[in-house]
Parts: C-alpha cells; structure tokens; sequence
C-alpha cells in the first residue's frame, strides 16, 4: 500500500506531459514505469543500441504479453460462459487473439500513431499492430499486475471493441482460408490425420497436421475431426503470413514444379485380341 502510494505521489509532477498524456488516453491509467511502454511500442526494425551493446525492441514483450493475453482471455471466456465446454471456450478464446483482431483493437486503440517503426506498413497482412498491442499487455503486466493487465484487456479491448456475444456466433474457417489460398496460388495442401485416441474421460480425441507440399506446417487436436483440421489450419495460416523463410521454400518448390516437362500421353495401344477355336478374332 505504502509503494504504491509513494509510485503514485512521484507521477504528480509528471502528469499532465508528454509521454504520459498519450498513455493515459490508451490505458486509462499513468504508467509507473514509463520506460516499458514505450519499448512495448519500439518495433525491431527502430531497434535502439544501448551503451551496453544490447539492442532493445518491442519482441521480448510482446513474448510475455501473448502468454499474459491468453491467461486473460481464457480467464474471462471461463467466467463469461459458464456452463460451455472446453471446445467452445479454446474457439472463442481463439477468436479474439487471433492476429486479425489483435490488429484491429490495436487500431482502435489509436496504436499505430505511437509505434515507432521503420517497415513499411502498406501491406495489409502486417501483424506489427497486433504485436504491439501483446508488448503492451506485456508492459502492463510488469508494471501493474495482472489484476490491471487483466482489467484493461476486458474493460478497454472486449467491453469497448468487442462484443463478446457476437464473437461467439462468429465461424472462423482457417480450413475453408487455407483451401482459397491454396487453389489462388496453385500449391498442394492436405489434412493428414495422425491419430485419433481417446482420453481419460472417455472424449474422442483427434490429432491432424497440415501438410504444404512436403512440409508438415500445422498440427492441432480437437473433439472431432473438424475442429482439429481447424486448428492445424490456423496454425498453418500462421506459418504462411508470418515465417518468410518457410515461404521462400514453398515458392521454391512450386517454381522447381512449374520447370518439371509435361509428359507427353502414350500412343493409343491397338485393341488386344483372342483367338477362337474357329481361328476368327475377337476384341477384347
């Protein structure tokens, strides 16, 4: 109580300024530390050198930030649908941690005009908005707690931005995403059940991976068949948006495909015959 009494009486004079302002209006709170709010918005492409030798950017947070997210989500969507079962909690806490979200609450956030970046941001697959809005739950965590962390993930993002009852009508198909992409860009895909199994209670359980080409580039386990394909899609999507060297393979492959001749058919082969026992032939 002392502590925070004494962290609260030193940001007096330091209210009503810059940085500060900008964080109030995001958080709804002053940052005691101000320093870990503003790595949380330093993307690695402005990496900052320290007299240590040491760069230092947003990734280390936005590491613990996704794991703090996760245990927040899951913490609310336990609270919020009480009598749902695991399936339905792990979709809906999917829903609203998946980068396409994350990306979008960032906005609303007004993120973007803090972040400090030296990529390009034109392309509309960035995730750099998303990543930021994790280091900043990361950032909060270590200053504040997870009590706070935990409030301004439910009252400033899934209160304001999101409404929870529609998330859960929601149908994210990775499956169906995955399948467009792969007919748009010509590349092999297929769902390969590993295993199926069932657990201590007697649930079925199923294990698919994804394979890309020959790649293995997502796994997931569900209930059922559909929700473990669902899953391993996602984690494939992933992989697809965010791992450039895996990409750099595929494209490899299917240019290595594209170079491959194209077979000629055989000649059409002359019907077979028999011989009867009145030397006259028939076609087979």
């Amino acid at each position: 109580m002392l502590k925070k009494l004494y962290r609260t009486i030193r940001l007096f004079p330091k209210r009503g300024r810059e940085p500060y302002v900008s964080f109030y209006k995001i958080l709804n709170f002053y940052p005691y530390n101000i320093t870990l709010y503003e790595q949380a918005l330093l993307h690695k492409s402005s990496s900052i050198k320290l007299k240590d030798g040491r760069w230092i950017n947003n990734e280390r947070l936005e590491f613990l930030g996704d794991a703090i997210l996760d245990a927040i989500v899951a913490d609310i969507v336990f609270k919020e649908f009480e009598y749902k079962k695991e399936g339905f909690l792990t979709n809906m806490r999917s829903k609203i941690v998946q980068r396409e979200t994350l990306n979008k609450l960032a906005l609303n956030l007004g993120l973007d005009r803090l972040i400090k970046s030296s990529a390009k941001t034109g392309n509309h697959k960035t995730h750099m908005y998303g990543n930021a809005l994790e280091a900043l739950i990361g950032a909060i965590y270590l200053d504040q707690g997870y009590r706070i962390a935990k409030k301004f993930v439910h009252e400033r993002l899934i209160v304001e931005h999101l409404n929870i009852e529609t998330v859960a009508q929601q149908e994210v198909n990775f499956k169906s995403r995955l399948i467009e992409w792969s007919q748009k860009n010509k590349i092999p895909v297929e769902f390969r059940l590993i295993e199926s199994f069932t657990d201590d209670n007697n649930n079925p359980i199923f294990y698919t991976a994804v394979d890309i080409y020959d790649f293995e580039s997502g796994t997931g386990r569900g209930y059922s068949k559909k929700e473990s394909q669902q899953r391993a899609a996602e984690e494939a999507l992933d992989k697809i948006n965010m791992d450039k060297e895996f990409i750099k393979e595929i494209l490899i492959l299917k240019e290595k495909e594209s170079e491959l001749p194209i077979l000629e058919e055989s000649p059409e082969q002359p019907p077979l015959t028999e011989y009867n026992t009145n030397n006259e032939t028939k076609e087979v």
